[in-house]
C-alpha cells in the first residue's frame, strides 16, 4: 500500500520482475546504451538516418564482424532494423523516439554526447545522376513521401502512391516517366557514402531539372557537381536531409554552466 507518497514499506515482487514490459524494455534499453560501439551506432542512427554496414564500420573505426555482432545485438533487442537493397542492407532505428532518450541523456550528463568527426566529400555525378548526399538525400525524401517505394530483394524502385504530386515539384512527367524504355529508378549504392542514392531514369531527369533550374552544375572533369552560390536555401526546401547527410552532429544542448 503507498502511503504518504512513498514507495516506503511496500514489497511486491512484480515490481522488479523481467517479465513486466516496462522493466523488461528499459533494461534492454540501459544494457545497450552501456557499450560505447552500440551507444555510437545509435546516435548516428538518430542524428544522421540510415546506414550501411560498411560505412558504420568505416566511421567508426572498427571491423564489419565486430560491428556484425553489435548490431545483431542491437537488432535483438528491437532497437534497429535493417533494410535489404539488392545485396546490401541498410539500417535504421526502429522507433525514433530512441533520440530523445539520447539527447536526455545528454543533457543529463551536462554536454553532448560525441560523434565521429566530420568528413566532407565533393557532390558528384554516377553516370547521369546525381551520387554523393544529394543522390542520397533525395532516395530518403521521395521513399519518406511515397513517391518511390522499394522492390523487395531487388534494386529497382517502383512508382509509389504519392509520385505524381511529389515529383511535379522536381519538373517530372510521371506518365512520360512510366513510358520510358529504362528503368524508371534504381537504389544505386552511393560508393563514398556506402548508402543507397536515386539512379534510372528518375535520376537523370531530376538532375537535368536542377541543372536548368541554375540550382547545380557540373564541373569540368564531368565527375564532380557544384551546388551554385545562393542555390542552398532553395535545394534545402526541396531535398530536406541534404545537409545532415554524411555529416558529423553531436546530440544534446549545450553545457550547462
Amino acid at each position: 500500500m503507498k502511503v504518504g507518497g512513498s514507495l516506503t514499506g511496500v514489497t511486491s515482487p512484480g515490481w522488479t520482475s523481467a517479465a513486466q514490459p516496462v522493466v523488461a524494455t528499459v533494461t534492454a534499453l540501459a544494457r545497450e546504451l552501456s557499450d560505447p560501439i552500440r551507444l555510437t551506432v545509435l546516435q548516428l542512427l538518430a542524428h544522421e538516418g540510415p546506414h550501411g554496414m560498411t560505412q558504420l564500420a568505416d566511421v567508426l573505426g572498427v571491423s564489419p564482424a565486430r560491428l556484425g555482432n553489435h548490431l545483431a545485438k542491437l537488432r535483438q533487442a528491437g532497437l534497429v532494423a535493417g533494410e535489404q537493397s539488392g545485396r546490401h542492407v541498410t539500417y535504421r532505428l526502429v522507433d525514433p523516439s530512441v533520440t530523445a532518450v539520447l539527447d536526455a541523456m545528454a543533457d543529463y550528463a551536462g554536454g553532448s554526447l560525441p560523434l565521429p568527426g566530420p568528413a566532407e566529400a565533393p557532390e558528384r555525378l554516377c553516370y547521369d545522376h546525381a551520387a554523393g548526399r544529394l543522390g542520397v538525400a533525395l532516395l530518403d525524401h521521395l521513399l519518406a513521401r511515397r513517391a518511390l517505394r522499394r522492390d523487395p530483394g531487388s534494386d529497382a524502385l517502383e512508382l509509389g502512391p504519392e509520385a505524381e504530386p511529389v515529383l511535379r515539384d522536381y519538373g517530372v512527367d510521371v506518365a512520360a516517366l512510366a513510358g520510358t524504355r529504362r528503368k524508371v529508378a534504381t537504389s544505386c549504392l552511393d560508393r563514398t557514402l556506402r548508402r543507397p542514392h536515386l539512379g534510372g531514369a528518375l535520376g537523370h531527369e531530376i538532375l537535368s531539372w536542377l541543372r536548368a533550374e541554375e540550382l547545380v552544375d557540373v564541373a569540368g572533369d564531368g565527375r564532380t557537381l557544384k551546388i551554385r552560390r545562393g542555390a542552398e536555401d532553395r535545394l534545402g526546401e526541396l531535398v530536406p536531409g541534404l545537409l545532415s547527410v554524411g555529416g558529423r552532429r553531436a546530440s544534446g544542448g549545450p553545457r550547462r554552466g
